[in-house]
């Protein structure tokens, strides 16, 4: 590790830092690919919870429109056997007379 005078000095890009321009070059580059990645994984990672938020509430609504077509269709079953029904009562009716 570094001592407080060495450390300014190296700051400060004075030779006795023992770092040369491409080696500090080399380590800055460094530090900003690496700060980078992490900060680009933290987005995706971001990303990907929200676009697994978005798949359970999409699957929640595909969930609750089934229901809804399912309550429809047996309506619909209902009112078919209620239209045979009446059918049939003036098929019955026409016949009689």
């Amino acid at each position: 590790m570094l001592g407080g005078a060495q450390a300014l000095a190296w700051w400060e890009g004075a030779p006795s830092a023992g770092m040369s321009r491409s080696s500090k070059l080399v380590l800055g580059l460094s530090v900003v690919l690496t700060a980078a990645t992490v900060v680009g994984v933290h987005l995706n990672q971001r990303q990907d919870r929200q676009r697994l938020r978005d798949g359970v509430i999409r699957d929640i609504e595909r969930q609750n429109r089934k229901k809804e077509n399912i309550r429809l269709l047996g309506e619909q079953i209902l009112l078919t056997e209620q239209l045979e029904t009446e059918r049939e009562k003036m098929l019955l009716a026409k016949d009689l007379k």
